[in-house]
C-alpha cells in the first residue's frame, strides 16, 4: 500500500486557507493560521520536543506561496516572512486527521501561557 498522496493543493485568494484533497478521498481546508503555528520548521518544532517553541499572534496570517519541493513536499510563505520547514505530505495528512487534537492542544497552551492568537 502507497502513502496517500495530493490530488489537489486549492489557495484561497485571500491566503486564509489551503484546501489539500488526498487520493484517500479526504479533503482538509487548512486555516493558514494552524499552518503556521504547526509549521515543521526548527524554528517552531526544535530540535527536540522540549524546545518546541509557542507561537502567538498569528490570527490573521497569510499563506503568500506555496513552492513545491521534490515530489514529497511544499515549501510554504507566510505574510509575516516565515517560510522554513517543509510540509511533507504525511505531515500535512497527520495535521488534517488531528487536526481537532492538535489545535485543542494549541489553544490550552495559548491559554496557559497567558498569549493570544491575535497578538
Amino acid at each position: 500500500m502507497s502513502d496517500p498522496w495530493p490530488t489537489e493543493l486549492r489557495l484561497a485568494k485571500d491566503g486564509s486557507t489551503l484546501t489539500i484533497a488526498f487520493d484517500t478521498g479526504e479533503v482538509f481546508p487548512f486555516p493558514a493560521e494552524y499552518l503556521r503555528v504547526m509549521s515543521p520548521s526548527a524554528e517552531v518544532q526544535g530540535h527536540s520536543p522540549d524546545q518546541k517553541k509557542m507561537v502567538s499572534g498569528k490570527e490573521k496570517v497569510a499563506v503568500i506561496r506555496i513552492d513545491p519541493v521534490g515530489n514529497y513536499a511544499v515549501k510554504l510563505t507566510f505574510d509575516d516572512l516565515h517560510d522554513t520547514g517543509l510540509y511533507t505530505w504525511g505531515y500535512l495528512l497527520k495535521l488534517g486527521r488531528e487536526r481537532e487534537t492538535l489545535w485543542a492542544g494549541y489553544l490550552a497552551e495559548l491559554a496557559e501561557k497567558g498569549l493570544s492568537r491575535s497578538r
